[in-house]
């Protein structure tokens, strides 16, 4: 028995097309539903309404842009600028205290806790600064109330010479002398006499926050280090943290050599002038200590200026300290300096000499002081990451 096929109406061929248009136009309409329910969701949770599109990227938008960034970059020169002062207080803060944190880890190695070990040589050091106070100012006070006191006795010495005499009676020169002292030098004095304290006040204000700052840096000097390094990805952290310890100890090197051979020629200054007899002979040797810790010239100002003290003296005396003056700094620059520098920084003489200039030249002393090690920085990383990067390309 067979079966035929019953023949397909045009109406069973159209339902299958029918449904599909439904079930489109429905999940279309549900579609619909959700987004404007996510619209009402935003707009509750966004009370300023739904962001609209952004703006095209027109030429006057390009130019409001670039414009807005040039004056940003100039409002944050003008910051730096302003506090530049404070940069640099920050920056020798910390320049001290990685110089001083080798003392530090030599107690730490004896046995004592870091803090103890940073109280310590933060005491030496506040210690140093009140020494170096008192063995300078009662000195420079003495010397000045004894010209004050003398003051009348060289006016009178004036007065009475034949000379001065004949040129008074022609052209009244004391009565004009008088009158400029009494009318015109005395505020002038008073004036800078009130300025010189204001800096003195200034200076003291300086050096207790740069103190301050620096047992802060050198109490969280390791906690530093390692937020500095977690900035470095992690393929590079083992030989940035390498680089980084070995400039850390460079510099530290720098600092303890650089106080050390200030220490011998203030010592050995002193020892000298004690045994010629010259006037305030620690306050001078300080005075060399001080400046022979600024590179290149600070030795030979210092010797300068004590050299001129001891002529003011006897003229000896000055002649003596010129030759023991210029004996010593052979010495040190060719025996000591060598030897204590030997294992901090590794700067050729001509690129420290460089750097010294242009430290000296940027920021001044400070400049100076901190150019020889930057630039044995600079030299360790040329060596060790530019160098082998070039060999390999």
């Amino acid at each position: 028995m067979s079966t035929e096929a019953e023949p397909t109406t045009g109406r069973d061929r159209e339902t299958p097309v029918a449904e599909g248009r439904e079930e489109a136009v429905a999940v279309e309409a549900e579609a619909a539903q959700i987004r404007d329910r996510a619209a009402q969701e935003d707009a509750g949770a966004q009370p300023y309404g739904i962001p609209g599109k952004p703006l095209a990227r027109g030429p006057f938008l390009f130019g409001l842009v670039g414009g807005l960034g040039v004056l940003t970059a100039i409002a944050i020169a003008q910051m730096v600028v302003k506090s530049l002062s404070t940069i640099i207080l920050i920056v020798v803060a910390m320049f001290l205290a990685v110089g001083l944190n080798p003392a530090v880890e030599a107690l730490q190695r004896r046995g004592m806790a870091r803090r103890g070990a940073i109280s310590i040589v933060f005491a030496g050091v506040i210690v140093a600064f009140v020494l170096f106070g008192l063995a300078v100012v009662p000195p420079v006070g003495q010397q000045l109330s004894e010209f004050v006191a003398a003051v009348p006795g060289y006016l009178t010495d004036l007065s009475n010479h034949p000379t001065v005499k004949e040129l008074d009676a022609n052209y009244q020169i004391i009565p004009k002398l008088t009158s400029f002292v009494t009318n015109t030098l005395g505020p002038s004095l008073a004036s800078g006499i009130m300025g010189a304290g204001l800096v003195v006040l200034d200076s003291v204000f300086t050096t207790v926050t740069l103190l301050v700052l620096m047992l802060y840096f050198l109490g969280s000097l390791h906690t530093i280090k390692t937020y500095l390094l977690k900035l470095v990805p992690t393929s590079r952290r083992t030989r940035t943290s390498a680089i980084s310890e070995q400039i850390l100890t460079g510099i530290g090197g720098y600092v303890a050599g650089n106080v050390l051979i200030s220490v011998i020629a203030g010592v050995l200054t002193w020892i000298f002038l004690s045994i010629a007899g010259v006037n305030y002979a620690l306050a001078l040797a300080l005075v060399v200590a001080l400046t022979d810790l600024i590179p290149l010239v600070g030795a030979t100002i210092g010797a300068a200026l004590v050299t001129g003290v001891a002529l003011l003296q006897s003229l000896p005396a000055g002649i003596a300290c010129a030759i023991f003056f210029l004996i010593y700094q052979q010495v040190e620059n060719y025996f000591i300096y060598p030897r204590v520098m030997k294992r901090s920084v590794d700067v050729t003489p001509a690129v420290t000499v460089i750097a010294a200039l242009f430290g000296g030249a940027l920021l001044g002393i400070v400049g100076a002081l901190l150019a020889i090690p930057v630039a044995a920085a600079i030299a360790l990383i040329i060596r060790e990451v530019v160098i082998p990067r070039q060999a390999r390309a």
